[in-house]
């Protein structure tokens, strides 16, 4: 009896070890213990991505195929939404597998979605637009009216922000989600407004035409409008900080959230859009994906994607649409 005890407890011990050596390595490779996140805390792998045992950075592309020119995606919590600007539809893609569950036709010329938690919102720049689809079936549940030429949306908790790129002067229409109702447009101070983006209190939004990204408060009263950008185009929020692409200059910059401090500027192959998985920031050169270190901006991850634009993750994975050859990749 005695020797079996003593043989299990071994086991035991034996098996706690392996655990540690794995977490260790791990955490390793993930960079968890050499360098605090954004905000200055320690940085955390990605626990789904430990979990799926995707704790490195590994060009593992697969890509799926979708509509002619794709750009903007959304994700939903369990598939991506692809928008593809050249067939005039959007295509459901699961996630786990690639699976098309559909393609659902929406305006003219569509470039960006968002989703509120229940439905899906589609920008349609060609008509100055946008179209409600239902999440769970892709029922198209109505258009409303957004500014001239409207492109990248954001989700508030209640609203969906909209930037209107193609006025004289730059704009963002708030809109109610629950039944479409238009709540307000305000001037951004710039022009071209593109991308938009929620950090939990301030919307921020990119002007790329006046080189500017603005700050609103949700009542769409300005909280600041900063400059040193070029061309400005995707944005992204890492929990702390608000990351835009110079499309102009190739580059990324870094701003403190709470006040909008510029914290460095940092080169990448080129700049369209952006996205944090939790750990790192992505960014699409449109020849491929540039992968930087929230903390300082140290380039850690080159891939080579031709015709890389939108970009989005999905809790496990990072999504890029490739508009030259009409697919979508899953990274």
């Amino acid at each position: 009896m005695r020797t079996h005890v003593a043989v299990g407890l071994s086991l035991l011990v034996l098996i706690f070890a392996m655990a540690n050596v794995f977490v260790s390595h791990a955490q390793q490779a993930a960079g968890a213990t050499a360098q605090p996140a954004g905000n200055g805390a320690p940085q955390v792998s990605n626990p789904l991505k430990v979990a799926l045992l995707k704790w490195y950075l590994g060009n593992q592309t697969t890509s799926f195929r979708v509509g002619v020119y794709p750009l903007g995606m959304c994700f939903d919590g369990a598939n991506m939404w692809v928008v593809n600007n050249g067939s005039y539809t959007v295509t459901k893609i699961g996630t786990y597998d690639g699976a098309n569950l559909g393609t659902f036709n929406v305006g003219n010329q569509p470039l960006g979605c968002a989703f509120d938690g229940t439905n899906i919102w589609v920008t349609n720049s060609g008509e100055n637009t946008v179209t409600r689809l239902r999440a769970s079936d892709g029922k198209n549940l109505g258009r409303f009216a957004a500014g001239v030429g409207p492109g990248w949306p954001a989700f508030d908790g209640a609203n969906i922000w909209v930037p209107n790129g193609a006025g004289t002067v730059a704009t963002v229409t708030k809109i109610r989600a629950s039944d479409g109702k238009t709540l307000g447009t305000f001037n951004t101070g710039g022009t071209s407004a593109y991308s938009a983006v929620f950090d939990g209190t301030y919307i921020w939004i990119t002007n790329y035409g006046g080189n500017t990204v603005t700050r609103l408060k949700q009542d769409g009263t300005n909280a600041g409008t900063f400059t040193g950008f070029s061309a400005p185009l995707g944005i992204a929020f890492d929990g702390a900080n608000i990351w835009v692409a110079n499309n102009g200059t190739n580059n990324v910059t870094k701003l403190r959230a709470s006040d909008g401090k510029n914290l460095g500027t940092f080169v990448t192959s080129g700049a369209y859009f952006v996205t944090f998985d939790g750990q790192n920031v992505w960014v699409t050169t449109g020849g491929g994906v540039t992968v930087l270190t929230p903390y300082n901006g140290d380039r850690i991850g080159e891939f080579y994607l031709p015709g890389a634009d939108g970009i989005a993750f999905d809790g496990a994975n990072v999504w890029v649409t490739q508009n030259t050859l009409q697919n979508v990749s899953k990274m």
